[in-house]
């Protein structure tokens, strides 16, 4: 059996399966990772560690998505 984690993603409670990245998070939300900030705990993660980043229970999240207009 999973252990679930309890994550906050811009403000909202969620729960997902433990030993999730942050890739992981951007997948499972069919999110580009090179089209989004990741904000884990008020620190700004850089692309390169999306992949290595575990995710833990009581960590806060904030996505930024950039979005093209003309």
């Amino acid at each position: 059996m999973k252990k679930m984690i309890k994550l906050k993603i811009n403000g909202e409670n969620k729960e997902y399966q433990d030993e999730l990245t942050i890739q992981q998070l951007l997948q499972s939300l069919n999110l580009e990772p090179d089209r989004v900030v990741v904000e884990l705990n008020r620190e700004i993660l850089s692309l390169q560690i999306h992949d290595k980043t575990k995710l833990k229970s009581g960590d806060t999240i904030e996505l930024v998505q950039f979005v093209g207009g003309g």
